[in-house]
């Protein structure tokens, strides 16, 4: 299951444009270019559009370029996941989070999950849930 997911991602990568970045948390905006065609003047016209991009590490600045691609839907707005970091502006990538790997990504959200998943079967058996602060 997991490798169909990585073959279907993979396929598809857009290069975008870091515009907007620490306003929320672990979601950046980007600009992606596009090409329009006028079919009356018969002419492309560039043109931009703007998505939202899911940063596990949040590790992106702005003026960064980096390479996004299709991925499971982070909130309502957010379909898209970063892959890599093209060309870092200011902050030197070292400096930086380490942006995770497609394999990475989905190891985290399968151990949510089972977390999740482990919390559900707890609280339908009726014992109380010990909250993490509490103890």
């Amino acid at each position: 299951m997991s490798t169909q997911k990585l073959a279907a991602s993979a396929s598809r990568q857009i290069n975008a444009v870091v515009v907007s970045a620490g306003l929320m948390s672990k979601t950046v905006k980007v600009r992606i270019g596009q090409q329009k065609w006028n079919a009356h003047i018969r002419k492309h016209f560039n043109r931009s559009s703007h998505l939202l991009v899911h940063d596990p590490a949040s590790s992106l600045r702005i003026g960064d370029i980096i390479s996004i691609s299709p991925g499971w839907r982070a909130s309502k707005n957010v379909h898209h996941v970063v892959n890599s970091i093209l060309a870092p502006f200011g902050e030197p990538i070292e400096a930086r989070p380490k942006v995770p790997s497609e394999e990475e990504r989905l190891a985290m959200r399968e151990e949510k999950r089972a977390r999740k998943d482990e919390r559900r079967m707890v609280a339908r058996m009726g014992e109380p849930v010990e909250k993490e602060g509490e103890a």
